[in-house]
């Protein structure tokens, strides 16, 4: 049969064997029906929800005149942006019953939690918020975008008391006395969903947080891969979020959305993190862990564009590369066998996109010298990047990622190494940078499965091709037999 891949800013063909397995999020096997998507069918339900919350009072019984109220918002990386996109509408809901309960409008501040990603642009301001709200707030100064070096609007909680993880967040939100987090329950390798306690965990922190998580002594045990929601990344993402809770002396109010293959709602679940999150996993479980295969598959196929969520250069970046490859290896390890051989196309031609990852560079140039054999070991660099003045500047001011997420991505970036047997860069224009990270380069799909059936896996493999991995909302493949009680 013949498929075609992403591949740089177009497609590239591939002929594969007819036996050869195809999955689309989505459409292989559909998803929940959403909520329709007209913009007041969406209000309702996002209304209906925020007046009937999990476990504390609705939002306009919180409200009142004098009091301060913080929107925590998803930055650009997911969620969509569509003109009914849960941020829009979920927003536009919270004001009304705050306004109704009595809060005055200049007692409200938008952050945008973009954590350790690029703090918000102006365009991006606009396209995750809307023309109408962006001129309400951005104009009067009360749109802004998280910024974790910022000494002064952040505030040290000490640590937490099981696993001793530091709490330092920003104080916006901290000393407010409605933080409202929006947010996606949305599949995601890193803890099972986004959304929840993992959007405070990972938004509003310092690198010192997000250090006691995003790391290889976390990302590395075995409950982190295959990805499942009771990992201790996401021990942790709850620890950290209910630490910040009794510190502030009052609960997030969390309206979030479960999301579709193309970032539609499905259902919105609003009030207390603790008892909300789980609530909203139960109709999120049915459309991300998809119970479909009935073998194990020896050769994984898919392809890589250059501009994806993280931004452009993602595909082509060799440490972002390396990422987006064990992302993949996260979501569908149970489907794998464990010979299992990757098969990726992306251009892979020296774009490192220098003004948005400033860092990388240097890591991986580090990463040729001085006996480093895997990517964990440039962890004990962490500190000196992390620290970095001219990387945090440029964070701060150029909108680049802050250096210690080079970290994080290197630990990830290390998972599809250790479950594969081997990984061919199908059509790199610069091969020996996908060599120097390990990998194996062919010209052609056809050249790299006929290599991978010779060495690795034997003349009749099980091969799964994965079409559209990076341009839908993925999910996590599971066998069919799998017992997904407590996934």
């Amino acid at each position: 049969m013949k498929l075609e891949f992403e591949y740089g800013t177009g497609l590239m063909a591939a002929e594969l064997p007819d036996s050869t397995d195809v999955f689309i999020p989505g459409q292989t096997v559909p998803d929940p029906p959403c909520l329709p998507q007209d913009w007041d069918s969406l209000y309702a339900a996002t209304l209906a929800s925020i007046r009937h919350p999990y476990g504390m009072k609705p939002l306009r019984e919180l409200a009142a005149p004098g009091k301060t109220v913080v929107f925590v918002i998803p930055d650009i990386v997911k969620g969509g942006c569509q003109a009914t996109s849960h941020r829009k509408v979920a927003i536009r809901a919270c004001l009304d019953e705050l306004y109704a309960g009595g809060v005055e409008k200049k007692d409200i501040l938008l952050l945008i939690s973009n954590g350790l990603h690029p703090r918000a642009t102006v365009k991006e301001m606009k396209s995750i918020l809307g023309e109408e709200l962006f001129g309400e707030f951005y104009d009067s100064g009360q749109l802004t975008s998280h910024d974790s070096e910022d000494s002064e609007h952040m505030v040290d909680l000490g640590c937490t008391s099981r696993h001793h993880a530091p709490v330092l967040m920003n104080k916006y939100v901290f000393e407010c006395d409605i933080p409202i987090l929006i947010g996606h329950t949305q599949g995601n390798p890193y803890g099972g969903y986004s959304g929840g306690y993992k959007h405070c965990a990972t938004g509003i922190t310092h690198w010192r947080s997000i250090a006691s998580h995003h790391v290889p002594q976390v990302m590395h045990r075995k409950d982190f891969t295959p990805v499942s929601g009771h990992s201790m990344m996401r021990t942790l993402f709850d620890e950290i979020g209910m630490h910040m809770e009794e510190k502030m002396g009052h609960p997030f109010f969390c309206c979030d959305a479960v999301l579709d293959t193309y970032s539609r709602q499905i259902e919105i679940n609003s009030g207390y993190a603790a008892e909300m999150q789980p609530k909203s996993w139960i109709t999120a479980d049915k459309r991300t862990y998809v119970p479909w295969a009935e073998k194990k598959y020896d050769i994984m196929v898919f392809g890589m564009p250059q501009d994806f969520h993280y931004g452009n250069g993602m595909g082509t970046n060799p440490i972002q590369m390396m990422q987006a490859l064990s992302a993949q290896v996260i979501r569908h390890k149970r489907v794998m066998s464990d010979r299992c051989v990757i098969l990726c196309s992306t251009i892979c031609n020296g774009y490192f996109h220098d003004e948005r990852w400033p860092y990388l560079r240097e890591q991986y140039e580090l990463f040729q010298h001085d006996y480093m054999q895997t990517l964990p070991d440039m962890n004990r660099y962490g500190e000196y990047f992390a620290t970095h003045e001219e990387y945090i500047r440029k964070y701060r001011f150029c909108n680049a990622f802050h250096p210690f997420h080079g970290f994080s991505m290197m630990s990830c970036a290390h998972i599809a190494e250790m479950n594969t047997a081997a990984i061919y860069i199908v059509g790199a224009q610069e091969p020996g940078i996908a060599r120097s990270m390990g990998l194996k380069t062919r010209a052609t799909f056809e050249e790299a499965l006929a290599d991978a059936m010779k060495k690795y896996t034997g003349p009749n493999p099980n091969i799964l091709a994965l079409p559209q991995t990076f341009k839908l909302g993925a999910v996590h493949l599971c066998m069919k037999d799998d017992d997904l009680s407590n996934v």
